[in-house]
């Protein structure tokens, strides 16, 4: 099996908010939209985001009216410091604020309007 291109599908109330959300924080750019979906990617790469609308009938009966829940979208980034100050600058409310873990792990997380979590990680350097 050959993969050409990975994505996560998330389900959600306002697909337009969450889009937006990404857009203007994580620097994400729409490449398809309809009613009820939109698909992000990013210029630098790694995982397309895609939103649907929940409800949908595109979606199995059974997970039309599920949501994105415990579900955690985590991107790396190398100076996880800058990117939450950043971020605190442009209003996004910090849900778990910075922290490292005896692992080497520092991580912060946001959420967008949809209640989304959004992680950001950075590894120490080995």
């Amino acid at each position: 099996m050959q993969i050409t291109k990975t994505a996560v599908s998330l389900t959600v109330e306002d697909v337009t908010t969450s889009a937006a959300y990404l857009q203007r924080h994580f620097g994400y750019t729409e490449e398809m939209s309809a009613d009820g979906f939109v698909s992000l990617a990013h210029p630098g790469g790694g995982a397309n985001v895609v939103y649907l609308r929940r409800g949908l009938e595109v979606l199995p009966e059974d997970q039309r009216h599920r949501i994105a829940d415990g579900v955690i979208l985590a991107f790396v980034v190398e100076d996880v410091a800058t990117e939450e100050r950043r971020l605190r600058e442009e209003g996004a409310v910090i849900t778990l604020p910075l922290r490292e873990e005896p692992w080497g792990e520092k991580l912060f997380q946001v959420a967008d309007p949809n209640g989304v979590v959004i992680q950001l990680v950075e590894w120490a350097q080995q």
